[in-house]
């Protein structure tokens, strides 16, 4: 290589999938993101077509199906992010899939999280797309990203936790002989 004549790497695109969102794409410089806690995000791709995407849903099933709030169940999202990787050239055969979320984040409450988890694997298992990988259940949320096209994925823990810096010493307050009131 000369002086001069330098390799570009191609910029990353990010695209943030939040609930009840999906996004398909054929790009291999896009990322898909999510942040997760209870909610469940697919990531489905057909790895011979070069098209992938993710959903993001928050809760199994309930009503509201194809319409604006019917985006936020599993059954629907589901039936929406496979049918739009097949109008964009992907094969239902070829379909691979990875599965993320489903955290238990209250320990009072009933653990929706793994509704979320167990309505995923099912529906998966019901409709004969391999699961490749999994990331489901668990305690606390976490944020994924996913490379549709190639298929890579990487998550991290998120936590609620922020250590406080030290904190200094109050400063002994000086007797002006003034009063306030509050």
């Amino acid at each position: 290589m000369r002086a001069g004549d330098q390799q570009h790497a191609p910029v990353e695109r990010r695209v943030h999938v939040g609930q009840g969102e999906h996004h398909v794409t054929s790009d291999p410089t896009v990322v898909l993101s999510t942040v997760l806690g209870s909610c469940v995000a697919l990531c489905l791709r057909d790895p011979v077509a070069g098209v992938g995407g993710m959903n993001h849903f928050l809760l199994p099933e309930g009503a509201g199906e194809g319409t604006d709030a019917g985006r936020r169940y599993g059954a629907y999202a589901m039936e929406l992010l496979i049918n739009e990787l097949l109008k964009a050239g992907g094969r239902r055969e070829r379909l691979e899939a990875k599965l993320f979320g489903g955290g238990r984040m209250f320990d009072t409450l009933k653990d929706v999280g793994a509704s979320n988890a167990d309505f995923a694997e099912r529906f998966m298992a019901d409709e004969g797309i391999p699961v490749v990988s999994s990331s489901l259940r668990g305690a606390g949320g976490r944020r994924v990203q996913y490379w549709p096209v190639s298929g890579r994925a990487r998550q991290r823990a998120v936590t609620d936790a922020v250590t406080p810096p030290p904190a200094a010493p109050a400063p002994r307050p000086v007797d002006t002989g003034a009063l306030e009131l509050f």
